[in-house]
């Protein structure tokens, strides 16, 4: 009885695991059939003609490990971002600077792909050389006219042949477009440029900055016009390049700081060197001898996010007032002269001045800068005498005067400003224009024997230099111009041009540990009598071009600096520079038979002479002829300018034929200390929210899209490449190919659901067989 059942439970036992049996057969067959169908389907759509995918365009599913993508123009693709890597060395000799600067750029995706690199330089930098290496080839860069240079090189990354181009975008921003980078391919282009080092107050320094700080872009101006009887539009545009000097900024707190920079700085300085030192960065320092020294980066690279600068100082008594240098090129005679005038002559009676500060607290002011400018002006102010007067206008997309009009700097005057001054916060949009305008034309006449001064203190972060130039031009009267750039990224080009412009002069400070020594530094320059009615001439010799024309007048511990082309290979002569200090006469002479010898003098004499044609543009009335007189001295010297470009061309093509073409911008860190919700809104991605205040209508101006802010272009096109510049997706670095990863997950279950079946079925089998033999044998 007892065998008869456990029989029983046996024979059900195994009923029980063969029906077991048989469903994990099927549902093996189920996922099978499940695998084959997406695989057909997944072979389907890789049949399908997309040329957006195989031209290196991704989904983020497709991506294996973390990286950075950026929408592309097909809906649901995305380009994977470029990387870059940058060496920088220069050659510091004397007054004279050579740069070096490597860019690296590689392709992680699988396709060929074009990269565009928006980058600073300083703003007079000459440059003159473009190099592009292949393996072991490296191939030189010609100069053309910028349209010509255009044409060559589209028509080479159509041919598929590898190519660069060198473009100058404003004086102080370049682009670099660099095509047909195939797969996971590296490409190394090397830029060359002469420029100047910095003297003031008997420091020489020089800034390389690192990073194009996003630009404010104000909305092009719709104006009515009569057209034969009837109305009309007409658009004036403030920024026509705006989509050349955007480019993808990443939110640092969302992203890995990219683009890691090494510098190097070979430093002959002409005399015994006192002290070196870096502000804004750690640097190591050897000693080669009395008159050098070799610095580097103390962590050997840092993420490209801010400017670079290095000062030096010479042993007191060893500080050089004057140089003369020349060049021979070309069978011309090419010279660089600077000559501190002593301070006995400048010594001179305080006047009495009329102040207009204009303090920006735009969004991009955000952070440290906004500190650094509050501290800055509260210091300015505080330094008035009880006779000046004064007046502090602010702006962002809207501007307050504070007072109805200048007023004396009486103490309860100044406690009254600075406390307005203090209070401000940094958001909105960079409207200069109405600011400058108000600050030049608003605060009436000049009173007899007073000095207006307007000092500007700013990051200089807008893409409409001109506009603002042609104002302090047409509308600075008697009054002279200041800035003061704030941040670690400030637009040098619109902070010295704007003082050359307004006859002023130009301080940077990066930190807030530099606010109290270089406002300092400009007071001296504001309290003193200026040097001014400056000229130079050569005596004996008929033919010369001396720039900078006119001589800008200078302030106290700044040196005359001008270069000249004179003709023949040896002239005889002496350089002549005149000027005043307050009713002082001036007189300096040069012998140019004893000029030291000097390398690239000639190139920076055509830049300067590129500088004073545009400088003048007011007065040529054809802009084609203006056109024509730069390109004639950028052909003739090699230089990169506003109307000639470098381009270089492999003559084998490398891409094959058929093969797409994927374009994507190398993306930009934020500089550093910059706040990016305050610069792009808090939520990029909606070009249609408005926050809170603006909605209460808390500013008359305030209630405009995000995308009207900071670097965000009025236009549709504008506008779309700046939604998807802030809508990139980043990856973790555990992200996988997810629908490879679940047909895998649910092979290997069937597979585990069929083995435990499969063993319960023959466990089941061995005992039935066990328990019936034992029932027959007893």
């Amino acid at each position: 009885m007892f065998f008869d059942d456990e029989i029983a439970t046996a024979r059900t036992r195994h009923n029980e695991a063969r029906w077991g049996f048989y469903l994990a057969l099927a549902a093996l067959a189920a996922c099978i059939v499940m695998i084959l169908g997406l695989l057909a389907q997944a072979s389907a759509q890789a049949a399908e003609p997309r040329p957006q995918r195989l031209a290196g365009y991704v989904r983020p599913n497709d991506m294996g490990t973390g990286t950075l993508l950026f929408p592309s123009r097909e809906p649901g693709y995305f380009v994977e971002a470029p990387r870059l890597a940058t060496d920088v060395e220069i050659n510091v000799n004397g007054p004279i600077m050579r740069t070096r600067v490597t860019q690296r750029f590689e392709n992680p995706s699988k396709g060929w792909v074009e990269g565009t690199y928006v980058f600073p330089l300083p703003e007079d930098s000459a440059v003159d050389t473009l190099k592009m290496q292949i393996g072991d080839r490296f191939i030189e860069g010609k100069i053309k006219r910028r349209a010509e240079a255009k044409e060559i090189y589209e028509q080479a990354k159509a041919e598929g042949k590898k190519a660069a181009l060198l473009e100058q975008q404003r004086p102080n921003i370049f682009t670099n477009q660099v095509a047909n980078i195939g797969p996971g391919e590296t490409i190394v282009v090397q830029i060359e440029y002469q420029s100047g080092v910095r003297q003031s107050n008997g420091v020489f320094s020089f800034r390389f900055p690192m990073v194009v700080a996003p630009r404010y872009n104000p909305q092009p101006i719709v104006n009515t016009v009569d057209i034969d009887g009837r109305s009309g539009y007409a658009v004036s545009e403030p920024v026509p390049d705006r989509e050349k000097i955007e480019a993808p900024v990443l939110d640092p707190k969302e992203n890995a700081k990219v683009n890691p920079v090494t510098l190097t700085v070979n430093l002959k300085a002409g005399f015994p060197i006192a002290s070196v030192s870096s502000p804004y960065h750690e640097v190591e320092i050897a000693s080669l001898d009395e008159l050098s020294r070799r610095i580097t980066l103390k962590n050997g690279s840092v993420p490209a996010d801010k400017d670079f600068e290095l000062s030096w100082k010479a042993i007191e008594g060893k500080s050089p007032y004057a140089g003369l240098f020349r060049e021979t090129v070309g069978g011309k005679t090419y010279l660089l002269a600077f000559v501190t005038p002593p301070s006995a002559v400048e010594a001179g009676k305080a006047v009495k001045r009329e102040v207009v500060f204009v303090i920006d607290n735009s969004g991009s002011m955000a952070g440290p800068s906004m500190e650094q400018a509050k501290e800055s002006l509260a210091l300015a102010i505080s330094r008035l005498n009880n006779d000046d007067r004064f007046n502090v206008i602010r702006f962002d997309d809207t501007m307050t005067v504070h007072f109805p009009e200048l007023v004396a700097a009486t103490p309860d005057k100044r406690e009254d400003a600075i406390a307005f001054v203090r209070a401000l916060t940094a958001e909105g949009g960079t409207e200069m224009l109405p600011a400058l305008e108000a600050a030049l034309r608003t605060q009436g006449p000049v009173q007899p024997g007073a000095l207006r001064q307007v000092i500007f203190l700013t990051d200089g972060a807008i893409g409409n230099e001109s506009q603002l130039f042609d104002e302090i031009r047409n509308s600075r009267g008697d009054a002279r111009v200041f800035t003061v750039g704030i941040g670690s990224a400030p637009n040098s080009h619109f902070m010295t041009k704007a003082a050359e412009y307004g006859r002023g002069t130009f301080t940077l400070i990066g930190s807030e540990s530099e606010v109290a020594s270089r406002m300092v530094e400009l007071f001296e320059k504001l309290e003193n009598p200026v040097m001014t009615e400056i000229s130079a001439a050569f005596d004996g010799i008929a033919a010369a071009d001396i720039t900078p024309d006119p001589m800008p007048d200078l302030y106290r511990g700044e040196p005359v600096v001008l270069t000249a082309e004179l003709a023949g290979a040896a002239p005889e002569g002496k350089l002549r520079i005149v000027g005043k200090a307050g009713d002082q006469p001036w007189r300096v002479e040069m012998d140019i038979a004893k000029a030291a010898p000097g390398e690239g003098i000639a190139k920076l004499w055509a830049r300067r002479k590129i500088d004073d044609l545009e400088a003048s543009a007011a007065a040529i009335a054809d802009p084609a002829e203006l056109d024509r007189q730069i390109e004639t001295v950028a052909l003739a010297h090699h230089l990169v300018s506003r109307v000639t470009s470098l381009v270089a061309v492999d003559v084998t093509p490398s891409r094959p034929a058929g093969e797409p073409l994927a374009g994507a911008k190398v993306p930009l860190n934020l500089p550093e200390g910059w706040d990016f919700g305050k610069v792009f809104g808090e939520n990029p991605a909606d070009p249609g929210k408005i926050d809170e205040r603006e909605a209460a209508g808390d500013r008359s101006e305030r209630a405009m899209l995000v995308a009207d802010r900071m670097a965000a272009a009025p236009t549709a096109r504008a506008a779309t490449l700046i939604a998807e510049a802030n809508n990139q997706v980043n990856l973790p670095q555990t992200a996988t190919e997810a629908d490879r990863q679940i047909l895998i997950g649910l092979m290997l279950l069937a597979i585990a659901l069929l083995a435990g079946t499969t063993f319960a079925f023959w466990r089941e089998q061995i005992a039935a067989f066990i328990v019936e033999r034992v029932h027959r044998h007893g």
